[in-house]
């Protein structure tokens, strides 16, 4: 199962804010995989903070490239610009909740990435979606014309707009959104928190999908370009899986079946999952049989990236995994735990050799994985019992041994190897317990 993970995403470090310390404990408590309400809401705080930095990198970029914007580009992103702002005095929490969702990450580094010029321009407009995203959650009225030059509008965590290229208005009023195209047809859409599925004109010239919940509040994300890399995830490059094969029933079951299995195994990391998993994104079937793939996007911690696991089991697994390179990703923005480095090492659950930042990430992941797995040993699901039992002695070894990888590197920072320090106490403490001396 674990061989079918690709782990993080873009091991490539974008520009981070200055560390700043950590209250006492949450370092440790972090590295020991500990599930702790201080931890998760610390996580919550440097996300917010990162996406703010980045934001206000956009906005110091466009400003400095102004004048090789087109005019209408700039009205336009000063136009989107105020419309966030009013939002943000409108309701800071459901602007906050915009900003912080995984594909806004995804689309700040790309158009942060993208040369000056046609590519740089196009991707400004994506504020245009943010921010009526965030007027919509925050019931800011508002009226905005904006360009589809795709056919295309993606509102994070909200849904796709579809119709022909062109210009759509859009006004927004009590929650409530209507669209007019060009021909006049007019698609009036429920607000981010009522409805699902899909919404279309009588002629289909424009369509709405809205994304669908899971239980517990996450969102299965089939539609929003940026769920996935240009590149795809893992070496096959699977894409994302568009709407009509992502099964939505399949995975809500499979999901609620999960998030029970690991209630009753332990309480309160499943509580951590559920305040760190924003988004599932569903990646294309496997082409034959095998373990299913996941994978995490640095840029956009809080999606899991996967394909529809085999049962509760798989799927909890899974979650915890990913939910431990969302935690780290974000960690290492606020305190950075590496530097580059040229060394390439093996480790137990990859065949191909991997840099410290991806030793770090897979030792950490697993290393949670084999707290489950302990506390699944004895827990109430007999069925994973004797599954649990050996998946932690099979990966025990291989733990400690990418932890000795990392404890002779010399690409951690001070707080990288305090952080693998405690890692390893929680490993030799879960050792021990799984096999008393004497």
């Amino acid at each position: 199962m674990t061989r079918g993970r690709v782990g993080p995403v873009g091991d490539t470090r974008p520009a981070a804010p200055a560390p700043g310390p950590l209250p006492p404990g949450i370092l440790a408590a972090l590295a020991r995989t500990r599930p702790l309400p201080a931890a998760t809401s610390v996580l919550h705080t440097a996300l917010h903070a990162r996406r703010l930095l980045l934001l206000k990198s956009l906005l110091v970029r466009a400003e400095s490239t102004g004048p090789a914007l087109p005019p209408a580009v700039r009205r336009r992103f000063e136009d989107d610009w105020a419309l966030l702002e009013r939002a943000e005095r409108a309701d800071p929490a459901a602007v906050r909740a915009v900003l912080d969702y995984p594909t806004t990450g995804a689309w700040l580094a790309a158009v942060l990435a993208a040369p000056d010029g046609p590519a740089f321009a196009e991707g400004l407009a994506g504020l245009g979606a943010v921010a009526v995203a965030a007027a919509l959650r925050a019931r800011c009225p508002f009226t905005a014309t904006r360009d589809l030059p795709a056919g295309l509008l993606a509102l994070p965590g909200t849904g796709l707009l579809r119709g022909a290229r062109g210009r759509v208005r859009l006004t927004g009023r009590a929650g409530t959104l209507r669209v007019t195209d060009a021909g006049g047809r007019t698609l009036l859409l429920p607000g981010p928190a009522a409805g699902a599925g899909t919404r279309w004109t009588a002629d289909g010239a424009l369509a709405w999908s809205a994304l669908r919940t899971l239980p517990g509040g996450a969102v299965l994300d089939d539609v929003d370009p940026h769920r996935v890399p240009a590149g795809g995830i893992g070496p096959m490059a699977l894409p994302a899986a568009e709407r009509p094969y992502a099964d939505h029933a399949a995975w809500a079951a499979r999901w609620r079946d999960a998030r029970a299995l690991l209630a009753a195994t332990h309480p309160a990391r499943a509580t951590e999952t559920a305040a760190l998993v924003r988004a599932v994104v569903p990646l294309a079937p496997p082409a034959g049989a095998g373990p299913s793939l996941s994978a995490t996007v640095r840029t956009a911690p809080g999606a899991v990236l996967a394909q529809l696991p085999a049962d509760r089991r798989e799927l909890t697994e899974l979650l915890v995994h990913e939910t431990h390179h969302t935690k780290l990703a974000v960690l290492d923005e606020l305190v950075p735990l590496w530097r580059p480095g040229p060394g390439l090492h093996r480790v137990g659950w990859r065949q191909d050799p991997r840099p410290v930042p991806g030793v770090l990430q897979g030792a950490y992941a697993h290393l949670a994985l084999l707290d489950l797995w302990w506390r699944a040993r004895t827990g109430p699901a007999r069925t994973w019992r004797r599954r649990a039992a050996e998946r932690f002695e099979g990966c025990r070894e291989q733990v400690a041994e990418a932890l000795s990888v990392l404890a002779d590197s010399d690409e951690l920072t001070a707080q990288g190897r305090e952080f693998v320090r405690e890692m390893g106490s929680h490993h030799a403490r879960l050792t021990v317990r799984a096999h008393p001396p004497g």
